[in-house]
């Protein structure tokens, strides 16, 4: 889920921002030491919206930098249990997919692809369902629900399922409405 927080932090601003504003030095600061960065109780730190209040600039013995007490507001993800995502399959290996989300990926394990014995083709990259002859590769745009969330500060990982029903490749559900009679039968007269 898609997060804006207010966060209170103190800020060094290296020398070599000093001609700049106040406001984008510091912002400036902060997206380079916040975006792209995992924080365990605010998950993936995208990006840093706005400085909102800025304290006085202290300067440390032995330093050049100024640091500042800044409260400002940044857009995080955080992956929640149960959460239905959108995604597409960045990479097939023998063991499962990796699905891109945005600007996170996770993992659909090969036992979670669908309920149909799997068979994985190393050559096309691809899975394939024995009975169901549904397919996931690369590319592939599926619709997944969040079965597993682990964050340590410095990395995650997201665990994913498609073997609910109304889930899995988006092609899939194409499929199965044209082969759907419901849709197409005339009343009789």
């Amino acid at each position: 889920m898609y997060k804006i927080f207010e966060v209170s932090d103190k800020i060094r601003v290296s020398p070599d921002k000093f001609g700049m504003k106040l406001e984008d030095a510091i912002k400036n600061s902060l997206e380079e030491l916040l975006e792209g960065s995992i924080k365990k109780n605010l998950g993936v730190i995208l990006s840093v919206i706005s400085v909102e209040k800025v304290g006085e600039g202290i300067i440390l013995p032995g330093d050049g930098a100024l640091y500042y007490q800044v409260n400002f507001k940044i857009l995080t993800y955080i992956p929640e249990q149960h959460e239905l995502v959108k995604g597409e399959v960045i990479d097939v290996t023998e063991f499962g997919v990796f699905v891109r989300m945005g600007a996170v990926d996770g993992m659909i394990h090969v036992s979670q692809l669908m309920d149909d014995f799997v068979s994985y083709d190393p050559k096309s990259m691809m899975f394939t369902g024995k009975k169901t002859h549904r397919k996931v590769k690369e590319k592939s745009q599926v619709l997944a629900r969040i079965i597993s969330v682990s964050m340590a500060d410095s990395q995650y990982k997201i665990g994913l399922t498609t073997r609910q029903t109304g889930l899995g490749a988006l092609d899939w559900q194409v499929k199965e409405e044209k082969k759907s009679p419901a849709a197409e039968e005339k009343p009789k007269k």
